[in-house]
């Protein structure tokens, strides 16, 4: 039955007349925290290695910016080039948004290896930190290391699935 003076189709409780008691308590709170605290701490290095796999992309752009330049230098010249300002070539040393510096770290009348190396958070890339593409005898490979090691070239590197 609806208490005295409630009006027709009101949900208040009884005992809550008195204008008090409608929130949250301290424990409700705490707990709702704890549980906010919980998901984003399981969700906040998924997001983050999820943004660094996109920005891998500014990686593959700049690579692929070497390679046709290399391939239109080598048109030209007896072999490939490790100067990235090579005439004609005007090709920045680092990616378009700077996540990434570029360096053609060997060159010859056969081939070539240029690789990208994160910086800032994208140097926290695990096994993607470097992403390298080596044009030897006609063939292209792609490789992959960590911020302090070497790249390594396989078959089926994860860091460039696509």
């Amino acid at each position: 039955m609806a208490h005295p003076g409630a009006h027709p189709g009101s949900t208040r409780r009884a005992g809550s007349e008195g204008g008090g008691g409608g929130g949250f308590t301290l424990v409700e709170l705490l707990i709702a925290l704890v549980v906010l605290g919980i998901l984003a701490s399981v969700a906040l290095p998924s997001f983050l290695d999820s943004v660094r796999k996109g920005r891998r992309s500014e990686a593959f752009a700049a690579l692929n910016a070497v390679q046709q330049a290399q391939e239109r230098w080598r048109a030209n010249n007896p072999s490939y080039t490790t100067d990235l300002s090579a005439a004609g070539l005007n090709l920045p040393t680092s990616s378009s948004g700077g996540r990434y510096s570029i360096a053609v770290n060997a060159a010859d009348a056969s081939g070539y290896t240029v690789t990208a190396t994160g910086n800032g958070s994208q140097a926290e890339d695990g096994s993607c930190a470097k992403l390298a593409v080596q044009a030897a005898g006609g063939n292209i490979r792609y490789g992959s290391g960590t911020s302090g090691g070497s790249v390594v070239f396989s078959d089926n590197d994860r860091c460039w699935a696509r």
